[in-house]
This record gives C-alpha cells, sequence and structure tokens, in this order.
C-alpha cells in the first residue's frame, strides 16, 4: 500500500467510518462498474463528479472518495476498504490475518497456526487469508493486527547481506587493508547456520495525524510510554500518549518524508541515551551526538533517560560538603553532595555564573560535572564552554545543550538525557554534580508539547503533570551508600522568575521539591552586591550537616549580624544622630557586605574563606574602609599564602578551626597590618 492510500485509509481511521456503510460502498462498485470508470475517467468534470458521488454514495464517505478522485486512488479503494474493515474487526474483538507463502501449508500446519494467533492476540473469532507470494522466496510472513512475523528466506537473505557488508568493512579496516579469505568463510558459515533462525517478528502501525513534531499513530497496541518507535524514513520518536485506539509520537527530528499513512514499528527499547567515559570534555546534543566537531564518541554503555528514582534504602544521609567557592553561599547556605539546591531569581542577575562559579571551583575535587543547557541561545552556550575552558573545567564536563532553534522535544529530553549521563560516572562511584540550566524553559518546551499532543491545559495552560515532570527529574538526585555504589548526584536546578515572584506555579513547584534554594534580586545586582543574594529569603535545608567543623565555627552568626544589620539600615535611613552600638552595628554590616561581594570566576577555596570569616567575625578588619575592603582582602590573602602555609595546610586536612590556629590566624593577620 502506498503512502497515498495508506494517507486515506487514515482519513477514514479518524473518521471512524461505520462498516455499513463501507460494505454499501464496495456493493455500489461491484454492482455498477460503470460508476468507477466514471469517477476514473478525466473527461468527466469534477463538479459532474461530485454530483455523482453526493448523490449515490453514504454521506459520511462523501468527501473522503472525492478526496480519492482527486488523489487518483478511486481504483485502489477496494483494497483501501479491506484494510479497513481489517481494523474495524479487530475493534470488534475478531482478528484478521494474511499470511503469505511460496509453498502451501498443510491442514495441520493451519491449524496451529489458527491456535497461535487465537493465543497470541486472545481472540476467538479468527479469520485467516492464505496469498501465494513468490517475492519472498521461501518460509511465509503473518500479518495479524499490527503485528507481522517475518519467517521469509527474503529477509533472512538481507539480514545476511547486512552482517557480511558490515564485517567486509570491518576486516578492511585492518592494518594491511586487505579481507582475509578465511575470515569471510568463517562467517558465511556462521550466518549459514543461522539462516533459519534469523527471522523478524514487529509490532507496526501507521500516522494517522502528523504535524509540529507530533504523530499520531494507529496500531502497535502494545507499545509502553516512554519507548522508541522507528519510522519508515529512519526518524526515531518517542511514545508520549497511550490512548484507546491510538498512541501519540514526538518525534526526535525532522518529519521530513513522512506522511499520513507512513508506517511506524517498535523497537521494544526505552528511550535512553550511550554514555562513555569519552564524553568528558565534549559538547553534546539532547540524543548524545557530538556538536562540537571533534569527532564521533563511541558509546561504552546505554542508559535509560528516564530512570526510577533510587529507594531510601539505597540512600545515605547528606553530610559530605560540595563547595561552591562562594563565600556567601557555602557560609550561610551550603551545599552538600547529594543535595538539589535551587538557584532562583530574575533575568541577568548572575544564576548561570553561580552555577559556573561552583563547576569551575571543582577541579582538583574529584567531582564530575554535567552542564545542561535547555532552551539557551547557541552563542550563550558556547560561552560558558569557552569559559569552563579557560579555566580548565571542561577536563572534568560534560555540555549537553539544547539550544532554543531546536524542537520542543529537544529540550523536553535534555535535562533527563543529561541525567542519564551523571548517572552513568555516579555508577561508577564517582561525586557528579548536575546544572539544568533552566527548568522554566523546560517546563514551557513541556507544555508546548502537551499542548500539542492535546492534553487537557490547567493552571495557565501547563499540563496537570508539570509537577511530576520536573519531582521524577530531582529525585534522581542522591547520595548512594557504600553496598550500592558510594556514588552522589547533586543537583542545580536554575528557575528564571518575572519580577521576582518566587510564589508563580513553577517556581513554587520547584521549591517544593528541592532542599533549599538560592535567590538571587535583581535590586541587589544593581546596587553592585554581586553575588545578589537575598539572606532572608535563600535557605538550605541541609544547613551545617554540609559544613566543615571549620566553617561552621568561622560563620558563626553571620547571617543574624546580616539580617540585624538589613533592618537597622531601613530603620535609621532617616536618622542623623546614632548612638555608639547602632553605628558599630551598622559599621560591621558595611563590612561584611563588601566581604561577600566576589568578582565573576574567581571562586575561593575552602582555607581563604574560614580565615577571612573568621577575621571578620572577631573585628580584625574594623578599621579597614568598605571601599578598600576588595584591595586589603587580595594583599592579605598574598600575604598569608607566603606566611602561612602552615595554617593552610592545617586547615585542608583537618577541617577543623581549632583555638590555637584561630590564635595564629590573628596573629598573622595584626603581623601584615604592622
Amino acid at each position: 500500500m502506498n503512502s497515498k492510500n495508506k494517507s486515506f485509509l487514515s482519513e477514514l481511521v479518524r473518521l471512524n467510518i461505520k462498516k455499513e456503510d463501507i460494505e454499501t460502498t464496495k456493493g455500489i462498485f461491484s454492482a455498477c462498474p460503470d460508476v468507477r470508470l466514471t469517477l476514473e475517467n478525466p473527461l468527466v468534470t469534477s463538479d459532474e463528479k461530485r454530483n455523482i458521488i453526493k448523490q449515490i454514495f453514504p454521506k459520511s464517505l462523501e468527501r473522503p472518495i472525492i478526496n480519492a478522485v482527486k488523489s487518483g486512488i478511486a481504483d485502489s479503494l477496494d483494497e483501501i476498504f479491506e484494510a479497513y474493515e481489517d481494523i474495524l474487526l479487530e475493534k470488534e474483538g475478531s482478528i484478521k490475518a494474511v499470511v503469505r507463502y511460496v509453498t502451501p501449508l498443510t491442514e495441520s500446519q493451519q491449524a496451529e497456526l489458527r491456535k497461535f494467533i487465537k493465543e497470541k492476540f486472545n481472540k476467538d473469532d479468527v479469520e485467516i487469508e492464505y496469498r501465494k507470494d513468490p517475492d519472498i522466496i521461501g518460509g511465509f510472513i503473518l500479518n495479524a493486527g499490527d503485528v507481522e512475523f517475518d519467517r521469509s528466506f527474503r529477509s533472512s537473505l538481507r539480514s545476511m547481506h547486512t552482517t557480511l557488508k558490515q564485517k567486509a568493512v570491518e576486516a578492511v579496516g585492518t592494518k594491511d587493508g586487505n579481507v582475509k579469505s578465511g575470515d569471510i568463510i568463517s562467517i558465511l558459515k556462521t550466518e549459514v547456520r543461522d539462516f533459519d533462525v534469523k527471522s523478524g517478528v514487529s509490532e507496526t502501525g501507521f500516522i494517522t495525524r502528523l504535524g509540529d513534531g507530533i504523530a499520531s499513530v494507529h496500531g502497535m497496541n502494545g507499545v509502553m510510554y516512554g519507548e522508541l518507535v522507528e519510522f519508515e524514513t529512519g526518524i526515531r520518536g518517542i511514545v508520549q500518549n497511550l490512548e484507546d485506539d491510538s498512541v501519540g509520537v514526538v518525534l526526535l527530528g525532522d518529519d521530513h518524508g513522512l506522511t499520513e499513512g507512513s508506517s511506524a514499528v517498535r523497537t521494544g527499547k526505552r528511550a535512553g541515551i550511550g554514555v562513555s567515559s569519552k564524553l568528558l570534555g565534549r559538547v553534546v546534543d539532547a540524543l548524545g551526538t557530538p556538536i562540537d566537531g571533534l569527532g564521533q564518541i563511541t558509546p561504552e554503555d546505554y542508559f535509560p533517560i528516564e530512570r526510577e528514582a533510587p529507594g531510601v534504602i539505597e540512600r545515605k544521609s547528606v553530610s559530605v560538603p560540595l563547595q561552591t567557592g562562594i563565600l556567601a553561599i557555602d557560609s550561610m547556605f551550603p551545599i552538600g553532595r547529594g543535595q538539589r539546591e535551587l538557584i532562583i531569581g530574575d533575568r541577568q542577575t548572575g544564576k548561570t555564573s553561580i552555577a559556573v562559579d561552583t563547576i569551575i571551583n571543582q577541579k582538583g575535587q574529584d567531582v564530575i560535572c554535567v552542564y545542561v543547557a535547555i532552551g539557551q541561545k547557541s552563542s550563550t552556550v558556547a560561552q560558558v564552554v569557552n569559559t569552563l575552558k579557560k579555566y580548565g573545567a571542561m577536563e572534568y564536563s560534560v555540555v549537553l545543550s539544547a539550544s532554543a532553534s531546536e524542537p520542543a522535544p529537544f529540550q523536553y529530553i535534555a535535562p533527563y538525557s543529561g541525567t542519564a549521563i551523571a548517572e552513568y560516572f555516579m555508577s561508577k562511584g564517582k561525586d557528579v554534580l548536575i546544572v539544568y540550566d533552566d527548568l522554566s524553559k523546560h517546563a514551557v518546551a513541556y507544555r508546548a508539547m502537551s499542548l500539542l499532543l492535546h492534553r487537557p491545559p490547567g493552571r495557565e495552560a501547563y499540563p496537570g503533570d508539570v509537577f511530576y515532570l520536573h519531582s521524577r527529574l530531582l529525585e534522581r538526585s542522591s547520595r548512594l551508600d557504600d553496598e550500592h555504589g558510594g556514588g552522589s548526584l547533586t543537583a542545580l536546578p536554575i528557575i528564571e522568575t518575572l519580577a521576582g515572584d518566587i510564589s508563580a506555579y513553577i517556581p513554587t513547584n520547584v521549591i517544593s521539591i528541592t532542599d533549599g534554594q538560592i535567590f538571587l534580586e535583581s535590586e541587589l545586582f544593581n546596587s553592585g552586591q554581586r553575588p545578589a543574594v537575598n539572606f532572608g529569603l535563600s535557605v538550605s535545608r541541609v544547613g551545617g550537616a554540609a559544613q566543615t567543623k571549620a566553617m561552621k565555627k568561622a560563620a558563626g552568626n553571620l547571617r543574624i549580624d546580616l539580617a540585624q544589620f538589613k533592618e537597622m539600615e531601613i530603620f535609621t535611613q532617616f536618622s542623623s544622630e546614632l548612638d555608639t552600638a547602632t553605628a558599630e552595628l551598622l559599621e560591621h554590616g558595611h563590612m561584611l557586605t563588601e566581604l561577600l561581594k566576589q568578582p565573576l570566576y574567581n571562586p575561593r577555596p575552602h582555607y581563604e574563606q574560614v580565615i577571612l570569616l573568621y577575621a571578620a567575625q572577631h573585628g580584625l578588619f574594623r578599621h579597614v574602609k568598605p571601599s578598600e575592603m576588595q584591595e586589603y582582602i587580595s594583599e592579605l590573602m598574598s600575604y598569608i599564602n607566603s606566611y602561612g602555609t602552615d595554617i593552610i595546610a592545617e586547615l585542608e586536612e583537618n577541617h577543623v578551626l581549632t583555638d590555637e590556629l584561630a590564635k595564629r590566624i590573628e596573629h598573622i593577620v595584626s603581623a601584615f597590618e604592622e
């Protein structure tokens, strides 16, 4: 059946034409052969043909038959009606099978075949039609419902041809470039031995509706949600909707060459991505295909993009810190390995910068980083890649990009593909950091895809399962116990807000899923406070469990001090005279605010953070003017790096700030001032 015939058949399925109307139409063609000749006659005008159709055919079939005459397939209507009756039979609980053969089947073979079809499809009423087909060379092909059992010699020969061709190519790839006769004989023996064993069993369907990267496919009754299906042009798609008589498939690529009526076949595989340790340092798309021009990557394994999150029994509590290198975050909102910390704020407030800083800070920390760019401009992704290369971070990083120019399905699967890559490294016992930049664009892509799949819209036109969209993704972040490999997956999802509205639909969803959030404020950013972290609305639900003892002691009451400063600053902004205690509180607050400012792509190591925080909290910076703070800090740390190597070594080795070590810090800071 050609594409035009398939398209006409799909139209009959879509219109749900009754069986009685089909039988009436077939009766008209059978009783009056002149009608078909008239409709096929090019000398008869279109209006005359239309009048004939309206007068004698059932009303439900007027439009389809007019379209068939226009398309020039009037002579194929009998074949199409027969195929449609098979579909109706299947819906009614009966099934029709067609067996193509070369050598006729014996009565016992026919009985066995009937029994097999009844058991396979659980149908009591089975109608079998036998057709002789010399083209299949030998064996037989059974078509029943949307399943094709191919036991023909023709298919086996094709499979042998493909295998021999592939083996020959591999053989030519030897050093001398010659195919050894012994190799060919060995391959031939194997293929001939397996000739009768090789057969194809496939569950098929055909497209009834196509457009905007979505295909509605009739058939494939046994297909699973999330399964890959392959179309006749070679393009693949993921099953997203399971309906009574059709499935909704999102296409992973261009639909060029596909039409209504094009066939699709099940692969039996869940959608997944090829993973390999060679992904490190590379930029790939949502399907794992390299887009950096550095050659192909040979997969070592295949990981499904959708995977069940580890259970509670497999997990271990979060207790090992993942240092971001950003003083404001590591001191007040610490992130642990296995945690999910949301970065949220308006556009152009430094969300991506925090994520990139964190990736740069993992150098030498034995952490693999995966950066997933969703709906970003390609130029923006290129800038991130160049920054990571500049600071030597691409060596332990993978960048996965589904840019704004790509279809919604690619943006939808991108974070799941990135998580599959991260889980591959976690399965090897590695600590992994993954950044989703950003999930608000991911939700928008999913909304577009869902509306095209005709799912009912809900709040803000998002489908009802948009919460599950992100929860099943972020729940995969965890820290595994030693029995299950001991790896960890830390997630930094990014959400973009509009006018600072963190109470919007998607932000509140992701806030409730994650273990805390870092809220970046436009006003703070524009006032020069960078990173523009709002200390009041930001929180880490893991807290001190993800901090070293040294950091916990050095930070002290930093957050409380900043909160008191902000409150007092607002209260006293119109006061002219201040008492000594208030003036000291404001002075201390201004000093802390300046201390927490940090240049871009300049993460601070752990020891530096501890020394600066301890010195600030114990009044060692009291004499420093706020405008000179950054220069003072830079010179102080250069001095300590030269003359305080023993302090640095002890902090990095033990991660504990003892009283004796604290005195040595005070002494070296005083020595620097002198």
